[in-house]
């Protein structure tokens, strides 16, 4: 069950620093050409595209997304431990 668990904190963790990633990369669009970020954005993307329907981005430039991305992650990621641990 240890590992399980250790596993479940892993893929979250790397998912999050996907996503941290993706939101700095965005920061300078030269480097969304190269092939590393266009690897973090097609895995990012689809969920970020999730929250984008329910909070647009705010005058076209900012995206607030990420924010609620983050943080539905961490409630999975708690959701999913505490099932797991009980």
């Amino acid at each position: 069950m240890i590992y399980l668990i250790k596993s479940i904190q892993l893929i979250f963790l790397t998912y999050t620093i996907l996503l941290f990633v993706r939101v700095v990369g965005s920061w300078f669009p030269r480097i969304s050409s190269h092939a590393f970020m266009r690897f973090v954005m097609h895995y990012t993307d689809p969920y970020l595209n999730l929250f984008r329907r329910i909070i647009p981005p705010i005058g076209g430039r900012l995206d607030l997304s990420p924010l609620l991305g983050f943080y539905a992650l961490r409630l999975i990621e708690h959701f999913l431990l505490s099932f797991f641990r009980a």
